[in-house]
């Protein structure tokens, strides 16, 4: 019989960010980037990951109904005062799950290492803000700091939608308003929580994610209207989430997005986490403040990775700040190793990091 309480007890002690639990497999934890097994427990069968989903969804209809007609299930869990994000999935027609843990104590925006430009950027009265990465680069953890800095520093009404609501806010010296995304939650869809958030009076609106154009239209119509708008996207890089966001639309359409992104697309964050040389984890930011230079290659015909690059190179002064030159800091300050530094980057940029360590060595 599977001990869902011992389970997490470990996770919460080990300091875990995920808990994995599959079939024919024990329970792993995810510590600092590796994968742990926990020895002393048994191999996963069938009925323990039956018992498992119970535990889990605890009879909530809704959550059922959602599961066995979509085939997973995104909802969260509350134990001993943890929120937990948990997905539960099939493999072999056998449930599966991953739980992240979240952590009680939000981290300040100082203490996560994000450029003091982001943080500035939200006293911008409309526009769209970007927080991208792959998954678990820290782009939630990054998105409410920022909420929560927002609530301790402006007068605003802030609306986030969410899938689940991960942070629990409490208003201070702003008013903040949560919604969960789903079936049988505060709203059945992002796009459908951002288009009644029109009528909600926000100053702020916050995406949890957009994920499909009809989002990204009601994300663009909100930053139109005069609301800022902050939100995450699955790209590895400021360029990338250019090119995904204007692909989102069909070529006859794409004339006219760009020239919208351009006016309203105020910053993109990219963020990657690396493991450092002490076993912690590094945050390595690209940052794209979107000044003139930007957004006159955003409006071109066809669009460059490597134009882009350039731009955010040349605007260094407006808080733009390259992926080599992160990387190079980060090694410079000794928290990541040569090896991690030169993964991150193709071949044919290895120059231009080398360079770039030569000269921050010089000047530190």
């Amino acid at each position: 019989m599977i001990n869902m309480d011992k389970i997490l007890d470990e996770a919460i002690e080990r300091d875990a960010s995920d808990i994995h639990l599959v079939c024919d497999n024990k329970p792993l934890l995810r510590i600092a980037r590796d994968l742990v097994e926990i020895e002393e427990m048994d191999i996963l069968t069938p009925e323990d990951m039956s018992q498992m989903y119970d535990y889990l969804v605890m009879g909530n209809l809704d959550k059922d109904e959602v599961f066995n007609k979509t085939r997973k299930l995104d909802t969260s869990y509350e134990y001993k005062g943890f929120r937990l994000r948990v997905n539960i999935s099939l493999s072999d027609d056998i449930p599966l799950c991953t739980l992240r843990i979240i952590k009680n104590d939000l981290p300040s925006y100082e203490s996560l290492g994000v450029p003091d430009i982001v943080r500035r950027m939200t006293y911008q009265p409309q526009g769209l803000i970007l927080v991208t990465g792959k998954t678990n680069s820290g782009k939630s953890t990054t998105l409410n700091a920022l909420v929560n800095y927002i609530n301790e520093n402006q007068n605003k009404k802030i609306l986030t939608l969410e899938n689940p609501v991960e942070y629990k806010h409490h208003s201070k010296k702003s008013l903040i308003v949560q919604k969960e995304i789903g079936q049988g939650r505060d709203s059945l869809t992002f796009s459908d929580g951002v288009k009644n958030s029109l009528r909600e009076d926000c100053d702020i609106l916050v995406i949890g994610e957009i994920r499909d154009k009809v989002t990204m239209e009601a994300a663009i119509e909100m930053a139109e209207s005069g609301h800022l708008v902050i939100g995450t996207l699955h790209t590895k890089s400021c360029a990338e989430t250019i090119d995904r966001m204007i692909n989102f639309y069909e070529v006859r359409d794409q004339a006219s997005i760009k020239y919208l992104l351009s006016a309203l697309l105020k910053l993109v964050v990219s963020q990657r986490l690396l493991k450092g040389t002490d076993g912690k984890l590094v945050l390595v930011p690209e940052v794209m403040v979107v000044d003139n230079v930007v957004a006159g290659v955003i409006r071109k015909e066809k669009i460059s990775v490597s134009e882009i690059e350039d731009a955010i190179q040349s605007g260094s002064d407006k808080g733009s700040i390259g992926l080599i030159n992160s990387i190079a800091k980060v090694f410079v300050e000794d928290k990541i190793s040569l090896e991690q530094a030169k993964s991150q980057i193709e071949e044919k940029n290895l120059e231009t990091l080398n360079r770039t360590i030569m000269q921050l060595r010089i000047k530190k």
